[in-house]
């Protein structure tokens, strides 16, 4: 349940342990100090910044759901 996050500012890369059972909105960038929040349409910032989508997002698509992890239904989920 790892996830390499990437600064959108600076690039820094740092592999994170993602939460399996909330969202995470915000995330310090360990090198520049930037405040990472979800792109729009995303639900966290590990399915805006991360090498892989958050664990409700990765359950879903294995399934077939359109399920977003913070519980909503919504077409064309990444």
């Amino acid at each position: 349940m790892q996830s390499t996050l990437t600064c959108p500012r600076c690039g820094h890369r740092e592999t994170e342990t993602m939460p399996v059972d909330a969202c995470q909105f915000f995330y310090d960038c360990k090198s520049c100090g930037s405040m990472l929040r979800p792109l729009e349409g995303d639900c966290c910032v590990y399915c805006s910044y991360g090498s892989d989508p958050c664990p409700p997002i990765q359950e879903a698509r294995t399934g077939g759901s359109t399920k977003t992890c913070c519980g909503a239904s919504q077409a064309g989920t990444r």
